[in-house]
């Protein structure tokens, strides 16, 4: 076993995102990084004592890290940078609010994985998800295939998740997939969504499609609603790891993430929700999926809706 992943930032997302690689006993170390000195440290230290009950050899190192930089230097030698940092939304919040604070939070820790983890492939989480992607790809000045985006991984778990529920059917049966972007312009797929193999829309009629679908598209906001104070991370956490494992064990698993799209489905040079193949060197391939007229159309609706707000990011 060989390998190193960091989450930066070790809130409820990052820590639980930290237990889930750790849990999966296939890199050597994961960091676990924060500005609230201690935090990172004290988690570490009680996940560490729970491997001899799961049975995993991975060790949890935490650090507290400054505005300035410090500490980062035990992010040093990492496969994978998953950045979890910044403010999570309060009710009533679109990801959007966020967006100032949170692109400042972005842009100093890209800046500091490039100085101490040159070679790392870096999966952004922060919100607004489209956009801080963007941004850490400039910040980071990493090759845009080495910086990409959790969204249609965790859209697309939700949309299982209710089309299951309604059809009273095991999740294993269902198959969907969301493209577009993790947000307002978010793009399901129904003509790939199947349930035993069979099509969506022969099991359940449109206008309840579509409201599984405006469900799915508001699926952070309805935790948050229930929540209080927070948002959702179980469902996230689970989807940054299994993207993680994808980069570290070089599978080639073909996902649907925020990746740089620059051709492919017409659409020009903007991170967008795209199926990929994942691999070592992070996004190997954006892999292009049959669409229906509408599906690309939709798509490329929600590419230019991105494509400005990703240009407004450059100056933040």
């Amino acid at each position: 076993m060989a390998g190193k992943v960091t989450v930066v930032g070790a809130g409820f997302y990052g820590s639980t995102t930290a237990q889930r690689i750790a849990e999966y006993n296939i890199v050597d170390t994961v960091v676990l990084t924060d500005i609230l000195e201690g935090k990172p440290e004290g988690l570490a230290l009680d996940m560490n004592q729970s491997r001899s009950i799961e049975g995993f050899e991975t060790k949890i190192v935490g650090q507290t890290t400054t505005v300035d930089g410090g500490g980062y230097e035990a992010i040093a030698g990492s496969d994978v940078v998953i950045i979890t940092a910044g403010l999570p939304r309060k009710p009533g919040m679109s990801r959007m609010d966020l967006i100032e604070t949170n692109a400042k939070i972005v842009r100093g820790v890209a800046e500091n994985i490039a100085k101490h983890a040159p070679s790392a492939v870096i999966i952004v989480v922060s919100n607004p998800l489209d956009e801080m992607t963007a941004l850490t790809q400039l910040a980071s000045g990493f090759p845009k295939e080495r910086v990409l985006g959790q969204a249609g991984m965790l859209d697309t778990a939700r949309f299982t998740h209710f089309v299951a529920e309604e059809l009273k059917v095991p999740v294993a049966s269902v198959q969907t997939l969301t493209l577009g972007s993790h947000g307002d312009t978010m793009v399901p797929v129904p003509s790939r969504c199947t349930v035993d193999g069979k099509p969506l829309a022969d099991l359940l009629p449109a206008d309840k499609i579509e409201e599984l679908v405006v469900r799915t598209r508001n699926g952070g906001a309805e935790v948050v609603a229930l929540l209080k104070t927070g948002s959702a991370y179980y469902a996230p956490s689970a989807a940054a790891a299994r993207m993680a494992k994808a980069v570290i064990e070089d599978s080639g698993a073909v996902m649907p993430v925020c990746a740089w799209v620059d051709g492919e489905y017409g659409i020009e040079g903007v991170y967008l929700g795209v199926e990929a193949q994942i691999g070592k060197g992070g996004v190997t391939k954006v892999v292009e999926t049959k669409l229906t007229d509408s599906e690309l159309a939709e798509l490329k609706a929600a590419s230019e809706a991105v494509r400005e707000k990703q240009a407004d990011v450059a100056g933040l």
